[in-house]
């Protein structure tokens, strides 16, 4: 797929962004996680956050030994950005992911009349129980934090692996219509760095949504976690990020694991 003039990222918009401090943009990169691990282990990080695109992916990395599919249209990008800049902990927190997957909703639904668009925990956007937005969150040593997002917009499936057309969708195949993806972009990083501030300030409450949000309740999950399965109703995710299912033992929480 050829990307029109129309949908080519502006890059000066992107880099008069308030929210970020530079701007990387790349036609093919094999990764963008990748990218923003080798800027940080240069040493020469320079000012944060920073912002890496990439229109093409040949390796995009999703949780796990998961890849990421990038299809020309899509959004594919890490930031690379210090939590202390933002008055934030530096330490890893399970909730974070699900306050960017907020952040994303909250920049899509308003798109999409009339679609549920909700979490699907740990670390998606799920809309008519297709994958719409994927998150990535790697945690280095100095505690700075690389988020990776890949959300389909103008992109189709159809040149996409058998496997992911059966399980994602894109914006303009739910609406019919092609959105402006510099917009989208720069509205996502404002709404990104405002539910992960909010998320550290009221956790409690900013929390609540994902409860609200969450589109599994209901659903039997098995989780597997450290090699050993276990089976349950969800009841949907706790203010601190925890999965909770009603097993056989109770109510349990699961704030890591890997659903099967």
């Amino acid at each position: 797929m050829t990307i029109s003039p129309s949908d080519q990222l502006d890059t000066d918009r992107l880099a008069e962004s308030r929210a970020i401090a530079r701007v990387e943009t790349y036609e093919t990169l094999s990764s963008t996680q990748d990218r923003a691990h080798e800027v940080a282990r240069s040493g020469a990080v320079g000012p944060l956050p920073l912002l890496i695109v990439a229109e093409e992916q040949t390796a995009g990395r999703g949780r796990g030994a998961n890849r990421w599919w990038t299809g020309r249209g899509s959004l594919a990008f890490s930031l690379l950005f210090d939590p202390a800049g933002w008055q934030l902990s530096r330490q890893p927190l399970p909730e974070r992911s699900l306050a960017v997957g907020v952040a994303i909703v909250e920049t899509v639904r308003p798109l999409l009349a009339g679609y549920a668009v909700g979490l699907h925990w740990p670390n998606d956007v799920f809309v008519s129980g297709k994958k719409l937005a994927g998150i990535l969150i790697d945690v280095l040593p100095s505690g700075q934090h690389i988020v990776g997002i890949g959300l389909n917009v103008n992109n189709t499936l159809h040149g996409a692996p058998g496997d992911v057309r059966a399980r994602a969708v894109s914006l303009c195949e739910l609406s019919g219509r092609t959105f402006d993806r510099t917009t989208l972009l720069l509205e996502l990083l404002r709404n990104l760095e405002a539910a992960v501030r909010e998320s550290a300030a009221a956790p409690e409450e900013f929390g609540s949504r994902f409860q609200d949000l969450c589109l599994q309740i209901g659903q039997e999950l098995t989780i597997e976690v450290g090699g050993q399965c276990s089976v349950g109703r969800c009841a949907g995710i706790a203010a601190d990020g925890a999965l909770l299912l009603e097993t056989l033992r109770g109510r349990e929480k699961f704030y890591s694991g890997v659903l099967r």
